[in-house]
C-alpha cells in the first residue's frame, strides 16, 4: 500500500462523458478518460482493505487492491498482468461491467468508492498501447478438437482458455461477425466495435478459427459437430426476447429492442439496410417498454437516430435514489441507476403497465397504459394490482425491451435433448454462459466460460 491515508486526502474523481450536444450526434465512446498522473492517484486511494469486499463480490475474483497499488506505483504492465490472470477479457469489463465491487469497497459507505472499472479500463487501453497485450501462440498441440457453439463472452473465453492448453478450438457463429452481443447487442457508444475486432484478431493469431455465418443444427448437423469434435461447448446465449402479447401486438412499429439496436450496430458497421426494413427513429415519439440496461441502450439509440420524443416506462415501482437497507453494503444495492444515455433526454416513468396498443391504418401511434400499485400480501411478497387510472402514450415506434426468456437457438437444444437417450456421444457436450444461467451480465459469462473450460480440459484429460 503506497499511500496509507491517500483515500483521506483524494476524493472519487470520475472521467465523465463527453458533453452531451457532442456526443449525441455520433456512435463514439461516451465515456472520457483521466490523465495518467490523475488515474494513478485515484489508484492510491485504494485502502487495501484486510478484507476486501471488492475481490469478494466480482465474480471473476479479481485481485483488484494489488493491480491498484501497481497502478498507483505506475507499474502499468505488472499492473495489466495480474488483471489478465483473473479477467479474460478486461478491455470489456471495463466498460461495460456494473462494477460489483466499487458497491461493495468500503468507501462506498461515504459514496466516495474507488474507481475501479475505470482504473481496469485504464490499465488495459495503456497496455494496448505500449505493447504489452501480444498473442501468445500455445507451446503445444493435444491432438483433440472442441468445438464451441456462439462466439460471445462466454463462447470466447473457452475458445481462448482451451487453446491455450492446446486443443484445436473451432468456434461456430450464426451471424457474420464475431463477439455475440459484444458485437450486435450493445451499441458502440459503450463499447466500440473495435476493441473488440482487437480481441478476436489476437485470438486468431493464437490459432482459434472461427466459422461465421453457420447456424449449427442448420448450416451443418449437430450429428456431424458431434463425430468430428471430441467435446462440444455450447455457448448459445439466451437472446430470445420476452413478448407482450397484448392487443395490437401486430401493428406495423412495434419491435423487440435488440432488433432495434442489431440493426443499428450493423449500420455503424458499415451495412446497407434497406428502407423497407430499417427500424428508425428518426421524428417519431419512442416508446420504450422495459427500464433495464437494454432499455437504457435503445433511449441512446434512439436520441441519436433524432428521436421527436423518448419515453421509457418500466411496469415495477420507481427505486430509491439511496441505498435501501434491504441491499445495503456490501451487497449489490436496488437504488436508481441513471445513465449516460438517459441523461441525453429521456422521460422515464414507473410503476405504468401496458394494456393495448393503438393502431391507424395499421401502424402503432399509441400505447395504453394504466398505473399500478405495488402491496404485499400476508406472506411478504410483493403482489401488482391495477388502478383506475389510464392513460395514452403517443408513440409511432415501440421498442419492447422486457429481457430475456431463453436461449436464441431452442430448437438445437431440443435435439440435444432429445439424442441425449439414444447417442452415446453426448457425454461430451458442455454447456456454458447465459444458455445456463439465464440472460446475465459480461462478467458472469466470462466467469462460466473459465470454469467449463476447466471441466471440459479435465475431461478429455
Amino acid at each position: 500500500m503506497g499511500d496509507i491515508v491517500a483515500f483521506l486526502k483524494i476524493n472519487r474523481k470520475e472521467a465523465g462523458c463527453r458533453p452531451i450536444l457532442e456526443r449525441i450526434n455520433d456512435f463514439g465512446e461516451v465515456e472520457q478518460t483521466l490523465s495518467v498522473e490523475d488515474r494513478m492517484m485515484q489508484a492510491s486511494r485504494c485502502m487495501d482493505c484486510g478484507v476486501p469486499f471488492c475481490h469478494w463480490s466480482c465474480p471473476l475474483g479479481n485481485l483488484i487492491p494489488e493491480w491498484q497499488d501497481l497502478l498507483y506505483k505506475n507499474k502499468w504492465q505488472e499492473a495489466y498482468n495480474l488483471l489478465n490472470f483473473t479477467n479474460n477479457f478486461p478491455e470489456f469489463t471495463g466498460r461495460i461491467c456494473p462494477s460489483f465491487c466499487e458497491k461493495s469497497c468500503i468507501l462506498n459507505l461515504e459514496n466516495q468508492p474507488l474507481t475501479i472499472r475505470e482504473n481496469e479500463a485504464a490499465i488495459t487501453e495503456y497496455a494496448f498501447s505500449n505493447g504489452y497485450v501480444v498473442p501468445k501462440l500455445p507451446l503445444y498441440h493435444v491432438g483433440k478438437k472442441v468445438a464451441v457453439i456462439g462466439s460471445g463472452p462466454a463462447g470466447l473465453t473457452v475458445a481462448s482458455v482451451l487453446n491455450q492448453k492446446g486443443y484445436s478450438i473451432t468456434v461456430y457463429e450464426k451471424d457474420e461477425c464475431i463477439g455475440g452481443l459484444l458485437r450486435l447487442g450493445i451499441p458502440d457508444f459503450k463499447l466500440n466495435k473495435e476493441i473488440v475486432e482487437r480481441r478476436v484478431s489476437i485470438l486468431k493469431i493464437e490459432g482459434i478459427k472461427f466459422e461465421t455465418n453457420v447456424e449449427v443444427g442448420k448450416d451443418i448437423t449437430i450429428e456431424k459437430i458431434l463425430f468430428e469434435y471430441d467435446a462440444i461447448c455450447l455457448a448459445l446465449g439466451a437472446v430470445t426476447p420476452r413478448d407482450l402479447l397484448i392487443d395490437g401486438r401486430e401493428l406495423v412499429g412495434i419491435h423487440f429492442a435488440l432488433d432495434f439496436l442489431k440493426q443499428q450496430n450493423r449500420i455503424v458497421g458499415g451495412k446497407i439496410i434497406n428502407s423497407s426494413d430499417r427500424i428508425s427513429a428518426n421524428g417519431k415519439n419512442v416508446l420504450i417498454i422495459g427500464g433495464g440496461d437494454t432499455g437504457s441502450d435503445c433511449v441512446g439509440t434512439s436520441i441519436r437516430q433524432k428521436a421527436k420524443k423518448v419515453t421509457q416506462i418500466e411496469i415495477l415501482s420507481m427505486p430509491s435514489e439511496n441505498i435501501s437497507i434491504e441491499t445495503y453494503w456490501p451487497a449489490y444495492p436496488n437504488m436508481l441507476k441513471t445513465s449516460s444515455s438517459h441523461e441525453e433526454g429521456c422521460e422515464r416513468r414507473w410503476s405504468l403497465k401496458s394494456k393495448k396498443f393503438i393502431g391507424d391504418g395499421g401502424r402503432v401511434v399509441a400505447v395504453e397504459v394504466v398505473e399500478v400499485e405495488w402491496l404485499k400480501d400476508e406472506f411478504g411478497s410483493f403482489i401488482m394490482k391495477e388502478t383506475n387510472k389510464k392513460e395514452i402514450i403517443p408513440a409511432e415506434l415501440v421498442l419492447l425491451s422486457m429481457g430475456f426468456i431463453q436461449p436464441d437457438s431452442k430448437k438445437l437444444l431440443n435435439n440435444l435433448v432429445t439424442m441425449r437417450n439414444v447417442k452415446e456421444n453426448m457425454y461430451k457436450v458442455f454447456y456454458a454462459g447465459d444458455v445456463v444461467n439465464g440472460s446475465s451480465l459480461v462478467v458472469h459469462a466470462i466467469n462460466s466460460g473459465n470454469e467449463v473450460a476447466k471441466s471440459i480440459s479435465d475431461f478429455l484429460k
